[in-house]
């Protein structure tokens, strides 16, 4: 019997090594992968968030906080695994256990928000691009819009959200502030003052589906990328929590 109890307690300490190391390994690139989360919501929210103004929609924005928030989670969450692990206490790995679920909670809802949005894209740009691009541009208040449709003009080569007829019902083009412009200046091919007046082919962007098509394709990629690392990082931490349960019932005499 004696013999017995012994190789059970010394079954049962492997075991919980081995999950220990396990835990431990699973932190350490949970760790980096929370930074790659929130390196991607950053990166949505600094460098396109010209972009988010032209969408009427505050989806595509929520997705992209949903991801920091989450990674800033992860990273720390991250830590404190480390901590319960090597510490061996119930009460930190509970913990760590509910912040998990919370993430796993999180990047689920970033995944079916951005999967939602995907679906439903196409219908808000056709319905508001054309509108915004020309009742806002150049607009007391609309600097952000301005430069936004300035930049999406000259970044994707295209002019106006359909095509560059679309300018014709442009408040501002109609406007004695337009000095003449047929088209906004961000149309032409080289971009100088007042080269919008001669919007023809060889000097203004004519892209076949103008901006809309433009700018509907850079969002479904991006939103792809935001959905595959939400929904692809919750489906790992699935590993963690079976891990993170396995050893706390391995602990099942510590406090």
């Amino acid at each position: 019997m004696g013999k017995m109890k012994e190789y059970d307690e010394k079954k049962e300490t492997c075991g919980t090594i081995c999950l220990k190391y396990l835990l431990f390994t699973f932190n350490f690139f949970f760790w980096l992968a929370g930074g790659v989360v929130m390196a991607v919501g950053i990166w949505t929210l600094v460098e396109k968030s010209d972009y988010i103004s032209l969408l009427p929609s505050s989806t595509y924005a929520a997705t992209a906080y949903i991801l920091v928030i989450a990674g800033v989670i992860v990273m720390i969450t991250g830590l404190l695994g480390c901590c319960a692990t090597f510490k061996e206490r119930r009460n930190l790995l509970r913990i760590y256990f509910v912040l998990l679920l919370c993430i796993f909670l999180l990047e689920i809802l970033a995944g079916v928000l951005a999967y939602i949005y995907y679906q439903q894209l196409n219908d808000e740009l056709k319905q508001s691009l054309k509108i915004t691009m020309t009742q806002k541009y150049m607009t007391p208040g609309n600097d952000g819009i301005t430069n936004a449709v300035d930049k999406l003009q000259q970044e994707f080569k295209c002019c106006g959200s359909n095509n560059s007829q679309d300018w014709s019902d442009s408040a501002w083009i109609k406007s004695s502030n337009s000095e003449g412009r047929m088209v906004p200046d961000s149309c032409c091919k080289t971009e100088v003052k007042h080269c919008g007046r001669r919007p023809h082919p060889s000097n203004i962007y004519k892209t076949e589906g103008g901006c809309i098509t433009k700018l509907e394709q850079f969002i479904l990629s991006h939103l792809q990328i935001v959905g595959a690392v939400g929904i692809g990082i919750a489906c790992v931490q699935i590993i963690g929590m079976i891990f993170t349960c396995c050893l706390y019932k391995s602990l099942k005499h510590e406090p």
